[in-house]
């Protein structure tokens, strides 16, 4: 019998035409995934994250291993490399007193014994001094911040540094614009700094606005077609405005219109920020010369000045970043934590803390410190309030309170412990905030300050309740489902 073998000759032909090039696919991706995984074995901290992302490269032929190049891969190496370098240019700070210049029964009689113990852990996991004779002055929203701060930059005489995360073209952005095109005219150095991702958020790009107005301006890893570089993470989330080196400005807040609270902008926010004045300003300035000389390659050289002690706080900064200074804010919030004796509150906007902070909370409240947390009922980011919601268990069985507030959604940014410490500044407690972005606190050892700042958590919790166990575990099967499936990519979060 004839059999015809044609269809059967014409498929083995066109299976065998494309054979080449499925066996050249499978032979890179054998080659590629293997390599991934394994650099996802060694280089990541976190072992979801790398279990995360070894699953990722073997099981997603080539855009695996293409998505953890661009996704995964930490090059924090380099950058610390070239920050390691960077810091080989010592910036010698002749007025600052370390914990060696201040007397111990002082230091104990303002402090405590138990903050005294704690202010010297954090000597060592920041590297800079703790520096007496400063004034903090907290400023609530846009409405107070702005005017103080654009007043700042009209009396300029010498000297301005800005680094923002972002800089929108709105009202509030072209009101600085105006302010620095002045102070450069007058003969002042203005020099900005600008992330590059942050500077995509508005358009025209501040960058652009400011380059056309004569300002030096820097931008922090900006994405780049040739030679190709795209990082999401690696952003520079800090805030910091310093004028003459006599007065300064940190806090949680960006430039733009939607920080004033009056405003109809959508999105608008809650926050606060702070002005500085005393020998502090000099590590403030250290953080900007360093990043300018990363985003630039320009090395800044500061000037001496004499020191000016306005006040009566106790302030270190504490740079964190993917560098050398990993991990070094959570370090000192855990520190403090276990220091603490009667009370630690944290205000925050996103709340994904690591394990080990959650065990430092549980354990305070296990000693009968009163752990209260206030975040926003609803942020920016829907899915970190979801993730949150996931965890929040393990905290409120254990006693600790958390509170939830109302819109407009609150960016504020606050840790205080006992009514004598507190951390202030641009650091989120969540996985990006601590461990991907560079970001900048303010430790501030003052009863009188942190007192202000308990006191202002005080009137917020005045009106809310505090979400109990039950009202967690009440949430429906699908809504615990959805909580749970973004709290599994908390490491990318």
């Amino acid at each position: 019998m004839d059999v015809d073998l044609t269809p059967i000759m014409t498929y083995l032909g066109t299976g065998l035409h494309s054979l080449p090039w499925n066996w050249i696919g499978v032979a890179i991706h054998s080659v590629l995934a293997p390599l991934a995984a394994l650099h996802a074995m060694l280089y990541k901290r976190d072992s979801r994250a790398a279990l995360g992302w070894v699953s990722v490269c073997l099981f997603f032929p080539i855009v695996g291993p293409f998505a953890y190049y661009m996704f995964g891969i930490n090059r924090i190496r380099t950058r610390g490399r070239e920050f390691a370098q960077r810091r080989a240019f010592h910036i010698h700070v002749g007025y600052e007193r370390g914990l060696s210049g201040i007397e111990p029964t002082t230091l104990a009689q303002e402090l405590g014994q138990n903050l005294t113990a704690f202010a010297r852990v954090s000597n060592h996991v920041t590297s800079r001094t703790l520096t007496p004779g400063n004034r903090i002055e907290l400023l609530q929203n846009g409405e107070q911040a702005y005017p103080a701060m654009l007043a700042a930059i009209n009396q300029a005489q010498h000297q301005v540094w800005l680094i923002s995360y972002l800089f929108e073209s709105d009202e509030i952005g072209a009101a600085f614009v105006t302010a620095l095109t002045a102070a450069r005219q007058r003969g002042v150095d203005v020099r900005v700094i600008v992330d590059g991702i942050g500077d995509l958020y508005s358009w025209p790009r501040m960058s652009r606005t400011l380059c056309r107005a004569g300002i030096q301006v820097a931008r922090f890893l900006p994405p780049k077609l040739w030679p190709p570089s795209f990082s999401i993470n690696l952003r520079n989330h800090r805030k910091i405005l310093v004028v003459d080196g006599q007065r300064g400005f940190t806090g949680g807040m960006n430039i733009g219109v939607r920080h004033l609270v009056a405003s109809i902008a959508a999105g608008r926010t809650v926050d606060l920020h702070f002005r500085v004045e005393g020998p502090v300003l000099r590590q403030l300035q250290a953080v900007f010369a360093e990043d300018w000389r990363f985003a630039s390659g320009e090395a800044l050289t500061l000037a001496e000045g004499e020191s000016v002690s306005p006040g009566k706080s106790f302030c270190r900064c504490i740079s964190d970043g993917p560098n050398e200074d990993l991990d070094k804010i959570s370090l000192i919030m855990m520190g403090a934590i276990s220091a603490a004796q009667h009370s630690v509150t944290m205000i925050t906007p996103y709340f994904l803390p690591s394990r080990e902070m959650i065990a430092s909370l549980q354990s305070a409240a296990l000693r009968g410190v009163e752990v209260v947390i206030i975040l926003p009922r609803r942020s920016n980011l829907r899915f970190v309030d979801w993730a949150t919601r996931n965890l929040l268990w393990e905290l409120l069985q254990h006693k600790v309170k958390v509170y939830y507030q109302p819109a407009p959604f609150a960016h504020t940014k606050l840790f205080v412990v006992d009514g004598v410490y507190a951390q202030l500044g641009s650091a989120n407690l969540d996985p990006r905030s601590l461990r991907l972005n560079f970001e900048l606190n303010l430790e501030v050892f003052c009863a009188e300050f942190a007192t202000q700042l308990e006191t202002y958590a005080q009137a917020i919790r005045r009106d809310l309740v505090a979400t109990s166990l039950q009202e967690v575990d009440s949430r429906a099967l699908t809504v615990r489902i959805r909580d749970a499936l973004c709290w599994l990519l908390t490491p990318y979060l």
